[in-house]
């Protein structure tokens, strides 16, 4: 199974359990450590817990390895390292203070952007 493929069953497990806000990111010409960062708010710690369970298992089912689980004990960010994507679950403050999908926004700015930034002369 490809990163692809992995990302969809993913984020069909996250959907079957009402994950929110779902953001699938490719990031394989921006980093090497994966190559799909996948983004969901869920509305409690317990949901959070719910979700991980759920890919954990449809993955494991799917012959796939999950690499490592973070973050399951506090619950406000738990992230799911499958190796082509990384998982991120996240209460919406915490997801709402990180911001990740800006932070991996590397389109190019626009020209009026880019010519604000620019030092005068």
């Amino acid at each position: 199974m490809n990163s692809t493929e992995l990302s969809e069953l993913v984020v069909e497990s996250v959907k079957d359990l009402k994950g929110q806000s779902i953001r699938c990111i490719n990031v394989e010409r921006l980093t090497s450590i994966t190559d799909y960062m996948v983004i969901v708010t869920g509305t409690s710690s317990t949901h959070l817990k719910a979700i991980a369970e759920s890919v954990n298992k449809s993955v494991k089912e799917a012959g796939q390895e999950v690499v490592g689980m973070e973050g399951k004990l506090a619950s406000e960010w738990v992230l799911v390292d499958l190796g082509g994507v990384v998982l991120h679950l996240m209460l919406a403050p915490v997801r709402a203070l990180y911001n990740l999908e800006e932070l991996w926004n590397f389109e190019e700015k626009s020209e009026v952007d880019a010519e604000s930034e620019s030092p005068e002369a």
